[in-house]
């Protein structure tokens, strides 16, 4: 498409002209000259009274503020408004999150280290030292299931039990061990194509219902829910889900919500959150 026409007519200062190339974003038109000089001259960049002005800059009092042609070189009018594009064009690739964040299931390459052992600490009270989990028993929605170690899916989250072994519960093999101080993890599915998983009444458990898990040392650590709630997968609470530190705790962890299809799957994480109630020796 050929340009637009240019309006014939005088006009007041140079003519200023586009870039060749980049983003137009405005036309800038020099300020007027300056014709009332100050009484005692005023020597630019803070040199010395008489000395010489850098080339293509007019010293002040001058007269004009536009370098004659061929004085050196200048700073065109475009030169300002592309710098603050560029700096702009900065600020939104930062904002727009195109440097890699990492959200509550999304763990880096290489997971959080648990902080070496302090001699000072004492372990919380009913700790356990680590044992990992071999069967999970939950009366109130039928669940007696055993438990395997799983650890990190290809995309950062913590990975399940395989679809052919959905009546099974992972435990998260990176956190600590049920009966460990902090917060132990355990997940399963809630459903599949045969039907409903192992974890597919986990939205009833109520405060008060006791968990069970039997650890490979043979002891049994009894835990009581506090509460079942409802997260969007891109929102979960990392700082009350995760945690090598502190009492024990156990989270029960499935899908649920609004079935959305593709590679989210349900919408939501149901999390059950329960508190350490009593240990059992063998």
């Amino acid at each position: 498409m050929p340009p637009p026409p240019v309006p014939s007519g005088p006009r007041n200062g140079p003519t200023p002209q586009p870039p060749t190339s980049g983003l137009q974003i405005f036309h800038p038109t020099p300020p007027p000259p300056v014709t009332t000089p100050p009484a005692t001259p005023v020597p630019p960049y803070g040199g010395p009274a008489g000395a010489p002005s850098p080339a293509g800059v007019a010293p002040s009092g001058a007269g004009s503020t536009v370098a004659p042609s061929g004085a050196g070189p200048t700073r065109g009018p475009w030169s300002v408004p592309l710098a603050v594009l560029l700096v702009l064009l900065g600020v939104f690739a930062t904002g727009a999150g195109l440097g890699r964040t990492v959200g509550p299931l999304d763990w880096t390459d290489t997971p959080p280290q648990r902080p070496a052992a302090d001699a000072r600490t004492s372990p919380p009270p009913g700790s356990l030292p680590a044992s990992r989990p071999v069967r999970l028993t939950v009366p109130a929605i039928r669940v007696a299931a055993p438990v395997a170690p799983v650890g990190q899916a290809r995309d950062g989250s913590i990975d399940v039990p395989p679809l052919d072994r959905h009546h099974e519960t992972g435990w998260y093999d990176r956190g600590p061990t049920p009966g460990e101080p902090g917060r132990a993890i355990i997940v399963g599915h809630v459903d599949s194509k045969d039907g409903p998983s192992v974890f597919y009444d986990l939205r009833k458990l109520k405060p008060g219902d006791r968990i069970e898990v039997t650890r490979d040392d043979r002891r049994v650590v009894v835990f009581r829910v506090d509460s079942v709630e409802f997260f969007d997968k891109s929102a979960l609470p990392a700082d009350r889900v995760y945690g090598d530190s502190g009492a024990p705790a156990l989270r029960l962890i499935t899908c649920g919500g609004q079935w959305t299809g593709g590679r989210t799957g349900y919408a939501d994480n149901v999390v059950a959150f329960a508190s350490l109630a009593e240990t059992r020796s063998p």
